[in-house]
C-alpha cells in the first residue's frame, strides 16, 4: 500500500491541530474505500474531557460525508515511538472497520505498521452483545 497520500494529509492536519495545553499536536487521516482521504487534527478544551483526538475527528468527517467503508489509518505525532491511537479513538473506528490497517509515524520517520485488530483484539460490539 503506498501511504504516502495519508501520511501528507495526517501531517497537514497535524500542523492545523489545536493543543494549547498539552502542545501534543496529533495528525490523523483515514481512507475511505472511495479513495477520499479524510483528515484532522486533535482539539484541546480547557476541561480535558471535552478535548477531541484526531483519530475520531477525522471519522467523524468521514461519516458526514457520507463514507461507512475505510481500508487504512495514518495516525501521526512527535512520540517516540510512534503513539498508537487511543482506546476511545480504537473502540470508535471498530464500529466501522474492525481489521483496518493502521500505520503510527512521527516526524522523525518511524513507522510502526499494525492493523486496528491487533490494537483493540476483543472489541465491545452492541449488536454481538445485543444477540448474548
Amino acid at each position: 500500500m503506498d501511504w504516502s497520500p495519508l501520511i501528507d494529509a495526517a501531517r497537514a492536519a497535524r500542523a492545523r491541530a489545536y493543543a494549547p495545553y498539552s502542545g501534543y499536536q496529533v495528525g490523523a487521516a483515514l481512507l475511505a474505500a472511495d479513495g477520499s482521504i479524510h483528515a484532522a487534527g486533535n482539539v484541546e478544551n480547557g476541561l480535558p474531557a471535552l478535548s477531541i483526538c484526531a483519530e475520531r475527528l477525522a471519522v467523524a468527517a468521514a461519516v458526514n460525508a457520507g463514507q461507512r467503508d475505510f481500508r487504512a489509518l495514518v495516525v501521526i505525532t512527535e512520540s517516540t515511538p510512534p503513539a498508537h491511537p487511543c482506546g476511545l479513538c480504537r473502540q470508535t473506528l471498530v464500529e466501522l472497520a474492525r481489521d483496518l490497517p493502521v500505520l503510527c509515524v512521527n516526524e522523525a520517520g518511524e513507522r510502526v505498521e499494525t492493523s486496528l485488530a491487533a490494537l483493540l483484539p476483543q472489541p465491545f460490539l452492541f449488536a454481538e452483545a445485543k444477540r448474548r
